[in-house]
Parts: structure tokens; sequence; C-alpha cells
């Protein structure tokens, strides 16, 4: 039998295909749209979620990502009902990762925003969301997804840019907030500082 073309016997799969990452679980959202014609994908934009806020490891996430949540299963997600957003990527506490949006496509997690003199960051970023409590910390394990995470996003996209939503929508988000180890990322991607914002 002879290999597909482009691939050698033996070769592993592709990192990436159309836009879906090889080590993701893959779990579609509904919620996403095309990106703008010309569209360079050069951020990353790193937030933290959980839901309700604190708790961990529910699948709720994943609900919400997916239309899925039960609006009256918590108080707390009577005050966002109805709400359709989306990530491309979420890292949970043990560091598992899924995906639910290509990277091709627009994922709705920034909301308004501007980041390097363009507004509208949903545009040409790249979503991550990490389960954790804003202003928490964040895990081990998610940390070394979110190195590897990023260490093949930017071998396959022009990132130039890797930031908090609380940095693309200053006084309105303050996620991933104080607990997250900026400088723990950057060590462990070997970027200088130019990726990351000057407050960092």
């Amino acid at each position: 039998m002879t290999p597909p073309e482009g691939r050698g016997a033996g070769a592993p799969p592709p990192l990436w295909r159309d836009g879906w990452y090889r080590y993701a679980r893959a779990l579609a959202s509904p919620n996403f749209g095309p990106r703008p014609e010309g569209a360079q994908i050069d951020l990353v934009v790193i937030h933290s979620i959980s839901l309700p806020p604190g708790e961990f490891g529910n699948g709720n996430v994943q609900r919400l990502f997916t239309n899925q949540l039960d609006w009256e299963a918590h108080a707390y997600f009577r005050g966002i009902r109805g709400l359709q957003v989306s990530s491309h990527f979420f890292i949970a506490r043990s560091g598992a990762l899924w995906q639910f949006v290509g990277c091709g496509d627009r994922a709705w997690h920034a909301g308004e925003s501007k980041y390097r003199g363009r507004d509208n960051c949903n545009d040409d970023s790249i979503g991550i969301e990490l389960e954790g409590l804003e202003g928490g910390v964040f895990e081990a394990p998610q940390y070394e997804t979110l190195a590897g995470l990023c260490a093949a996003l930017l071998q396959a996209y022009p990132i130039a840019h890797i930031a908090g939503h609380e940095h693309i929508a200053p006084g309105r988000k303050q996620d991933p907030g104080p607990g997250f180890d900026w400088p723990l990322l950057q060590d462990s991607l070997a970027l200088p500082a130019r990726y990351f914002p000057e407050t960092v």
C-alpha cells in the first residue's frame, strides 16, 4: 500500500488538519463565523473561566460553548442566560485540552476589544480558556499544555503577540488575572519580551 502523498511510511499524522489540533479533543461549537478577508492570525488571547465561578471539572464550560448549558441548574447561570460564546481551546485543571472552533475561523471569545492598534480582536486572534478563577492560580499541567499548544500555534500561524483578556479589554475584563504566571509561559516558549504585554 502506498502512503498518502507527502507522507512517508510510518510518518506521524500532521499536528493540524483544517485548523484543528491533533492533541485536542474536538467538540464543535456552533458559535463561530468567518474571519474578515485578509485577517492575520497573529494574536493569542488567554482567558480564565469556571462555571459557576470557582467550581471545576463539571463539564459546564463545554456545555456553555456548545449551547447546552442548563440555565436553571445554578443561580449564577440565570444571569448569563442565552449567552452565545466560544473559544478555540479550553484547558482543564488536569491539563486536558479541548477544541471548539477551528483556528481558521473566528471564535466568540474576546468581545469588545483592542490591542496593538487594532479593534475587534476576535477577527485575528486565537482564544485559549484556562479552567480557573479570575485572579486565582493555575495548575502545573495547565501550563504544560498551554506551552505545548502555544508552541504548535507559533509554528502554524504568524503569531506575534500573546496577551490576556485583561490586556485587550482593560477595565472590562480582569482575566486571567494576577495569579497567571506570565514569566513561566515566556520561559517555556523561549520568546522575547516583545511578544507579551508591557505590563507583564
